[in-house]
């Protein structure tokens, strides 16, 4: 299934479609994706930076964790690369409520990456994009692996698109990032070990989602199954709003 133009909708009509399809790709995920003693929640939170959501759901012992497994599944980077056509290699310099997709390993229940769906209030003004994109980065320097997913094409906020926004914020200042001609739609899985590492893939609206690399450690991680979880999300949809979206109706004044 193509990419729909979600700019045709206001905000609350992508807001119901994100929730389902985070519960898709929970399930998903849930049901033999993930290797064992590793699991998805879609969390709701509120808070400005995602060590605050470290901090309130992480539930890590006061003491040093043991170390998770060398061997914990998923796919080796070194075997099979992630199928994207960019990947960085990154040297970090030295409100509205959102549903997040937060994987955990049993050991402590530890929080070991993050799923980020953007929306249309995370880039409807500058502050709105410097709290994602320092959550985000954030996440990165906690150790946190991140995708993030951002079917909205960029704005004035953040005129790279959301992973321009978020490297800003990694990068030394003089670093820079430069969209593709015609693909303004980012999806972007990292990776964190000694230095943050990028995999990224670009489309425009009418293109099929790709699959995505959700790391569990810095070597190994998991496919996110993105279109088949994006289409049974579309068809819970309403009709008329399905219409709208494939340009079949405009909606009601």
């Amino acid at each position: 299934m193509p990419v729909h133009d979600w700019t045709r909708v206001e905000s609350g009509i992508y807001h119901a479609f994100h929730t389902t399809w985070t519960g898709e790709i929970q399930k998903t995920l849930n049901a033999g994706l993930l290797p064992p003693g590793y699991y998805v929640l879609v969390e709701q939170h509120a808070g400005r930076y995602i060590a605050e959501v470290l901090t309130l759901h992480s539930n890590v012992p006061p003491l040093e964790p043991p170390p998770l497994p060398a061997t914990a599944g998923g796919t080796a980077v070194a075997e099979a690369p992630p199928k994207v056509r960019r990947r960085q290699v990154i040297e970090p310099a030295a409100r509205a409520r959102r549903r997040t997709l937060a994987v955990r390993h049993v050991t402590g229940h530890r929080l070991v990456a993050l799923v980020e769906m953007v929306s249309p209030g995370n880039k409807d003004r500058a502050a709105h994009v410097e709290e994602f994109a320092t959550k985000a980065s954030s996440a990165l320097r906690l150790g946190v692996h991140l995708l993030v997913v951002d079917l909205f094409p960029p704005g004035p906020h953040d005129p790279q698109g959301i992973h321009g926004a978020i490297l800003e914020r990694l990068e030394p200042p003089d670093a820079s990032y430069e969209l593709p001609v015609g693909e303004p739609l980012t999806l972007a899985g990292y990776a964190v070990g000694p230095q943050v590492e990028a995999y990224v893939e670009h489309l425009a609206v009418g293109h099929v989602l790709p699959q995505m690399p959700l790391f569990l450690q810095s070597d190994r991680y998991v496919n996110v199954p993105l279109e088949p979880t994006y289409e049974a999300a579309y068809r819970g949809m309403p009709a008329f709003w399905r219409e709208v979206l494939e340009g079949r109706a405009r909606p009601e004044p």
